[in-house]
């Protein structure tokens, strides 16, 4: 995935149906400006889904879904979630293990024989929870669209996940596996080719038969190689350093990004998949504490997140006011999304921006500071 200048990361109850309220009816003053916050930092379309111990969710929405029209950010609206991907790869990968088909402790050349080898890479040393922790050292070597003339030249651009591993292959590890922590897309690249190895069928398929049906996720989808987003959406932007504000909306980036950060979504369908996650309705009670079993985060994540742990395909971070929320953050070209649930699983937030802010190191960290403190507004309203 295309990944912000400084960050490495390209992130409801069954029973019952969130209902979304305008927000010129329920959703609070805080709420609102926490939203015109970010679209003052120049993000072009904000949408803001919070869900409350009631199950019920009101959305704010802020900014345009256009810049040429000035239309409207769609309440309902699709946006690429990038990273977000990953902790729904997770869930598939820690079903299998649930059913016996895989542990945790086996090593990628256990599953996939030959795939991690060379210039120091050994998959006999690298487990499957290394690489849902982001601790098996792989180097990344992603493909990167910098500037709008890149963006022009490789928008439509495609690679398999076969060839971008191979690309990692071509490094030496950053680490030793299990001797620190690095964020790394290459890891569930070669997750989606072991869900593929053990079941037969495309990563995508899995998490479509496991997760989106069984949660009625009925907006979410992997484009494969189509370039577009379907049905409403923002259309995204990128503020690359030179070149200005770029609507980057049209490419293939989810298409390789795959198991790593492939899906399209919205707010009301994330925040379902998270909240049943959070409620123990995916997993087995095993497989559910080894998701939350989280080892320090390092480098750039342990200065925007203080405190923050990394699980199996899910962050942890601590509240200013008390207890703790559950995330996966997500970027990709033109779309940042964030969530949170808290520990008690009492109140979610999905936010979707559709526009990345990387003209400056500065502007970055800003729009990840708005979107921490949007967030801790949220959580910590009634605690």
């Amino acid at each position: 995935m295309r990944k912000p200048a400084f960050l490495a990361f390209a992130a409801v109850a069954l029973t019952s149906v969130a209902t979304a309220v305008p927000a010129s009816a329920a959703a609070p003053s805080t709420l609102q400006r926490d939203a015109d916050a970010l679209r003052d930092l120049g993000v072009t379309g904000v949408q803001v889904r919070v869900t409350g111990p009631d199950g019920r969710s009101r959305v704010v929405t802020s900014g345009v879904a256009d810049v040429r029209t000035k239309r409207p950010v769609p309440s309902n609206g699709r946006f690429r979630v990038a990273s977000v991907t990953k902790t729904l790869t997770a869930t598939t990968v820690l079903q299998l293990v649930g059913e016996g088909r895989l542990s945790v402790d086996d090593t990628v050349e256990h599953v996939l024989p030959g795939v991690v080898q060379g210039n120091g890479n050994d998959g006999r040393k690298i487990t499957i929870r290394n690489l849902l922790q982001h601790t098996s050292g792989l180097h990344d070597d992603m493909p990167s669209i910098d500037s709008p003339e890149s963006y022009a030249l490789h928008r439509l651009d495609t690679h398999t996940a076969e060839e971008l591993v191979a690309r990692s292959m071509n490094h030496k590890p950053d680490f030793e596996p299990g001797k620190g922590w690095h964020y790394c897309n290459t890891g569930y690249l070669l997750l989606g080719m072991v869900i593929k190895k053990l079941t037969g069928n495309p990563w995508d398929t899995e998490v479509r038969n496991r997760i989106l049906r069984p949660l009625g996720m009925d907006h979410t989808t992997f484009p494969g190689e189509s370039p577009r987003i379907t049905g409403p959406h923002a259309r995204g932007y990128q503020l690359f350093e030179t070149g200005g504000l770029t609507d980057v909306t049209e490419n293939r980036d989810s298409a390789w990004a795959g198991a790593a950060g492939g899906l399209i979504s919205t707010t009301a369908d994330l925040d379902r998949f998270f909240r049943a996650l959070d409620a123990g309705r995916l997993l087995r009670p095993a497989q559910q504490r080894e998701l939350r079993r989280g080892v320090p985060v390092q480098g750039p994540q342990a200065v925007v997140w203080p405190g923050a742990t990394d699980g199996l395909g899910l962050f942890s971070r601590p509240l200013t006011c008390g207890g703790s929320y559950s995330f996966h953050p997500g970027d990709i070209l033109g779309y940042k999304t964030r969530n949170a649930v808290t520990s008690d699983g009492r109140r979610s937030v999905v936010i979707s921006m559709s526009t990345m802010l990387e003209d400056s190191l500065d502007h970055t960290v800003q729009q990840e500071d708005a979107v921490s403190a949007l967030i801790e507004n949220v959580l910590c309203t009634t605690r």
